[in-house]
């Protein structure tokens, strides 16, 4: 078992909260980027349930804040929710510690009168796309998620990675990720399967993931529009996957569908075109800012079955050639674009900022 990464309080130029014991989008992304930040900066997270590999601090070690840090004129606090942003504001101006504020988010909807308030004490704030950027009333900086190049690549061989994880070998296969209900657009997913499928023999459909509480009943209803379609055995339902391994299920595909009826950001149409897999994606949360239109993928509106069934069938009835150069060019932009080692040294250019502004 991996140990705890650990980092001297006393050394600490940045603290990222994570207030939230349930792994989020929003904590997974942190324990992604903050590995990388630390190359180049003093960086922790403070709060449970994180990984083993992100450097953290306890709340004892918040004793240090009254100091100044050796090389910074303050040290900053990065939160990502309000009760984050909320306990800066308490540490900075009620307990007068030596903290500069920065806030990313990630809505997109227009601020309560509290959140306007928080985001307003903030030093900066760092916007995830340019849609989110629109709702935030004072200036932001827009930084995309980023993706590991290294975790997230293609794969030599298709059958091979689909003999990997237990996919048929003899299909190519179109994929969706992610939660099962109606907000990730899984029954549009499945509508949209069942209407090209039986034209395309040759391909086949994986939804991974899995439904809890009260989408049970959305799932049972959308395996039994499977079964009903007669293509049970090529709208697949293998379940849930460690974290670790959804590289490995990306590699399997051959196009990837982000069908979210609502989404904040979304990282997986880079995770899949990380692993040179195009993408049709919904004009929802950044996908329209990731996916380029006619070179990468496709933009489809959300909710639309009919439109994503025209998205798929036009990728699937390339040739060889077209789907290898759209694949190609999806690899491309995201080494190009949106390296996680990109976005960290993005994230510590606003701290700088900070820091030379305090």
């Amino acid at each position: 078992m991996t140990e705890k990464a650990a980092i001297d309080p006393a050394r600490l130029e940045v603290v990222a909260p994570n207030f939230k014991r349930r792994l989020s989008g929003v904590t997974s992304t942190l324990e992604r980027v903050l590995p990388f930040q630390a190359r180049s900066i003093g960086i922790a997270a403070l709060g449970p349930g994180l990984a083993n590999s992100v450097p953290r601090i306890g709340v004892a070690d918040l004793s240090h804040f009254w100091r100044r840090p050796a090389r910074r004129p303050t040290r900053i606090w990065h939160a990502r929710r309000n009760v984050e942003m909320l306990a800066g504001v308490v540490l900075r101006d009620l307990l007068r510690m030596r903290l500069s504020l920065v806030f990313t988010s990630a809505s997109q909807r227009w601020h309560t009168r509290w959140s306007r308030f928080l985001i307003s004490r903030m030093d900066a704030v760092i916007a995830t796309s340019g849609k989110t950027a629109g709702y935030l009333q004072r200036p932001s900086t827009v930084i995309h998620h980023g993706i590991d190049m290294d975790s997230f690549a293609p794969a030599p061989d298709k059958a091979t990675a689909r003999r990997a994880v237990g996919l048929p070998e003899d299909l190519k296969m179109i994929g969706c990720f992610g939660r099962i209900r109606a907000q990730k657009g899984t029954d549009v997913f499945v509508d949209a399967l069942i209407r090209v499928l039986p034209d395309h023999p040759g391909w086949g459909g994986v939804v991974l993931g899995r439904a809890t509480g009260a989408h049970t009943a959305f799932f049972a209803d959308q395996r039994a529009k499977v079964e009903r379609a007669g293509l049970a055995d090529r709208i697949l339902f293998p379940g849930e996957v460690a974290t670790s391994d959804i590289a490995l299920w990306y590699r399997a595909l051959d196009l990837y569908v982000a069908p979210q009826r609502w989404e904040g950001f979304g990282v997986t149409p880079l995770e899949a075109m990380a692993c040179a897999v195009p993408v049709v994606a919904t004009q929802v949360g950044a996908f329209e800012e990731l996916v380029m239109e006619g070179k990468t993928g496709a933009i489809i509106p959300p909710g639309d079955s009919e439109a994503m069934a025209a998205a798929v069938t036009a990728f699937v009835q390339l040739d060889d050639a077209g789907r290898a150069d759209m694949a190609a060019a999806s690899r491309r932009h995201v080494v190009d674009n949106h390296s996680i080692a990109t976005e960290a040294e993005k994230i510590n250019a606003v701290y700088e900022k900070v820091w030379a502004a305090a």
